[in-house]
């Protein structure tokens, strides 16, 4: 395609005298014409669009979207003057305009390529709004020259990467045709021009092979009374080239530079015209395709073969039904997939068909555009990380989805999350075209709530099972550990020694100790059942020699006003230790009771009861006291084993403890331990503070 040359009487002569009038007074609103500005305008957009005879409202969208315009007449007064279907387009295209997000590194990323190409149609309202903006990319690369040689790589990258197979996709291939060819003209001139060079001197050669040959088979097919349409096929140069990249080939060995295409009235008529042709001209039969018998993947159907006339040119044949070439042209886009690659679902193929048929009428089809508006990608949204990465997800997802297809562990680990910088609630709704920041914390776990549906955390089944996956292994290890537990417990009871997994999993018929235990835990297998195979003599399981010990001190060992041997006790409520303050109550039934001075419930002891308390130390530090202790944990797992052997090498008896676990899978563990003093029990504290999942250790007050 030429550049257009802009004129308002040719513009106005496109259109009946009633729409005159809106496009007189669009062309009133743009500033004058100005040699030194160097990005395209409203009114070289509108030339280009006007070879594709589209309707008065993508005109009027062209020009009102002029850069010059930007900032300078709103939606409001667009509306009014032009009506809501223009002012929606012109938005679209000033957004389009305005994107800022490819990078050249997408280049090597073709998911990345893909998901932009998503992103762009599916934020748009309107699919003219594309149209609009393809235009104003072949303006922009007409001008390139005139810029610097960073920024027309940049640019001929980018119309690459996106734009012309956006243009593909749409099936508008003048577009498609060009911006390849300019863009390709940038990134490699030399290449462009050889190629260039080569076409020009075989031009007119090209031109009379194709003629003959047409001339000469229309003459065999009109003997045979088989009615037909024969035209040559263009080739353009990036195509070209890319072939011969492909293909490691030079220009003057591709097949299908030469190539025309027969269109028959019915199927049997393909295989007719085939068998006269390869009767008439010798083939080649390894460039011989029957993609009528065997269609490609996306339902094309043609016959494909290769000959030789009597100057050894070689010549494409393409022979098709009039339905066949309509269905290759308007129904699934043939070449999308065999040109870009990538999957693509039935809805956006039916969408192209839809914007085709919408592009070959003279006026706008109201019914035809509404099925491309509703249809096209409209069930996905995409987001950007920090760093400008595109992120495809289902329409509706939150940023926990957005999280979890981060990664997995980013997902369980999401506690918060930014959107444009600013904070958001999990729930939040993304949008297409925002930056999404997940905040997360280091020993994280996934919350029962999100896998409420009523409660809008997550949107993706992808999310949802990665989370459900969670809680159920979870589950399992929970249940292996409680399982461990009552095992141990039931071998202590017996007066046994001894761990007999591997004897135990054949004695219930399980395939391992994990599913056995899980099942213990479970309690599908009782104490009952395993007091009666633990009983079964080849399981070897020998007596525990146990040796009978008193119990630890826990009496008190306190002097009142430096005497000993005076009746007192320690307080239950505070719980004090050798090394704590502490102070002593005279009750009148259990003589004294020494709690720690920071006691609240001898703080709160009213005036009357102060002449009570009497001073109080400790006189022996050797004894050992029992302290309960609180520790909270994100979830159970090894949490009880971990304290136990962290506690076990500190020397630091266990007098009992209770597990419990929340809705939300973190649990709290209540021990009673025997200290001997403030600095052990200060280690102690310190110790399980440091073991994973483990959020808060306190001395129970």
């Amino acid at each position: 395609m030429l550049k257009p040359q802009f004129s308002n009487e040719t513009l106005l002569s496109n259109f009946a005298s009633a729409d005159q009038a809106l496009l007189i007074q669009a062309l009133s609103l743009l500033p004058p014409d100005d040699l030194d500005y160097h990005r395209p305008t409203g009114k070289q957009v509108a030339s280009i669009l006007l070879e594709f005879h589209l309707d008065l409202a993508t005109i009027l969208a062209a020009l009102l979207s002029d850069p010059r315009l930007d900032g300078q007449l709103s939606e409001k007064r667009i509306t009014e003057q032009f009506g809501s279907e223009v002012a929606t387009l012109v938005k679209d295209v000033n957004w389009l305009n305005n994107l800022n997000v490819y990078q050249v590194e997408i280049t090597h990323e073709p998911q990345q390529s893909e998901i932009l190409r998503r992103m762009l149609l599916s934020m748009t309202h309107d699919a003219r709004a594309v149209l609009i903006k393809l235009a104003y990319r072949i303006q922009r690369l007409h001008d390139l020259p005139k810029e610097s040689y960073e920024m027309r790589h940049f640019i001929a990258h980018e119309t690459l990467d996106i734009y012309s197979p956006i243009a593909n996709r749409l099936g508008v291939s003048q577009l498609k045709w060009e911006l390849e060819d300019l863009a390709f003209r940038y990134l490699k001139p030399q290449t462009y021009r050889a190629i260039a060079r080569s076409l020009a001197t075989n031009r007119k050669q090209r031109l009379l092979c194709i003629d003959n040959f047409i001339e000469l088979l229309k003459s065999k097919l009109d003997q045979d009374n088989i009615s037909v349409k024969i035209y040559g096929r263009p080739k353009h140069i990036y195509s070209i080239w890319k072939k011969m990249h492909r293909k490691q080939l030079n220009i003057d060995e591709l097949y299908d530079l030469l190539a025309v295409r027969v269109i028959v009235e019915k199927l049997s008529n393909c295989y007719e015209v085939l068998g006269i042709v390869h009767s008439q001209w010798q083939y080649i039969p390894k460039e011989f395709d029957d993609y009528i018998a065997n269609p490609k993947e996306n339902g094309y159907q043609s016959l494909h073969t290769v000959i030789l006339d009597p100057e050894g040119n070689r010549i494409e044949v393409q022979i098709r039904t009039q339905e066949m070439d309509e269905f290759a042209e308007l129904g699934i886009a043939a070449h999308w997939r065999y040109k870009e690659g990538g999957d693509h679902n039935a809805t956006t193929e039916k969408s192209i068909a839809t914007l085709r048929q919408l592009l070959a009428k003279k006026e706008s089809d109201e019914m035809l555009l509404e099925g491309f508006k509703t249809s096209l990608f409209y069930d996905r949204v995409y987001v950007l990380t920090p760093r400008g990465k595109l992120i495809d997800l289902v329409k509706g997802s939150t940023p926990l989805d957005f999280a979890y297809a981060i990664h997995t562990d980013v997902g369980h680990s999401c506690r918060g999350a930014k959107v444009n910088g600013r904070i958001v609630p999990l729930t939040y709704t993304l949008q297409s075209g925002e930056q999404v920041e997940i905040l997360t914390t280091k020993h994280g776990a996934p919350n029962r709530n999100w896998i409420d549906l009523n409660l809008g955390y997550l949107k993706s089944p992808h999310s949802i099972s990665k989370v459900k996956n969670w809680f159920r292994q979870q589950e399992i290890e929970h249940n292996v550990a409680l399982g461990k537990n009552i095992l141990e417990k039931e071998i202590h009871r017996l007066g046994l020694i001894g761990l007999p997994l591997k004897e135990l999993c054949q004695a219930f018929n399980e395939p391992d100790s994990q599913r056995l235990l899980a099942n213990i835990g479970r309690g599908d297998i009782t104490s009952r059942q395993l007091a009666g195979k633990l009983s079964i003599p080849e399981l070897k399981i020998q007596p525990i020699k146990t040796e009978h010990k008193g119990d630890a001190s826990t009496k008190a060992h306190v002097l009142v006003d430096g005497i000993a041997n005076v009746l007192t006790s320690l307080a239950h409520c505070c719980n004090p230790v050798p090394g704590d303050s502490i102070c002593g109550f005279i009750s009148h039934h259990k003589g004294i009771t020494v709690h720690r001075t920071d006691c609240i419930n001898l703080v709160q002891h009213s005036e009357q009861h102060q002449t009570q308390i009497i001073a109080v130390e400790w006189s022996d530090h050797s004894s050992k006291h029992l302290v309960p202790i609180i520790i909270q944990a994100s979830n159970c797992h090894d949490l009880l084993n971990n304290v136990t052997r962290v506690l076990s090498h500190a020397k630091v008896p266990i007098q009992d403890a209770h597990l419990k676990t929340k809705d939300d899978s973190s649990c709290v563990l209540n021990l009673n331990v025997q200290i001997k003093n403030v600095r052990q029990l200060s280690q102690v504290l310190a110790l399980c503070n440091e073991l994973p999942n483990v959020f808060d250790v306190k001395r129970k007050t």
